[in-house]
């Protein structure tokens, strides 16, 4: 891309960008582990929102399987965020050319 003509187009890219981070408030996402045992649901800022244990899982003779739980759900929340975030703004950076974003 020519650089004028990327400096040009830096007002619309700083608009683009602040829609983005406004859309980052509305987007959650949850992932489970455990056959739902264990949920976790995360914003938009990959900050863990809310953490549902059922009561089942919350044996005190097996603390190592609630934990190894807790990570799958974990990783599980964050793959459904990614996938989300893609889904939802990547036509947004379509023509920024950002690595991951097209």
């Amino acid at each position: 891309m020519n650089p004028f003509e990327m400096m040009k187009n830096l007002g619309s890219m700083k608009e683009q960008l602040q829609q983005a981070q406004a859309k980052l408030d509305d987007i959650t996402a949850t992932g489970s582990s455990g056959g739902n045992m264990v949920k976790i649901t995360m914003n938009g800022h990959f900050e863990i929102e809310d953490i549902e244990l059922d009561p089942i899982c919350v044996d005190n003779r097996d603390v190592p399987m609630l934990q190894d739980l807790i990570k799958a759900a974990h990783h599980a929340a964050l793959t459904n965020l990614q996938d989300k975030i893609k889904n939802e703004m990547g036509p947004m950076f379509a023509n920024l050319n950002i690595p991951g974003m097209s």
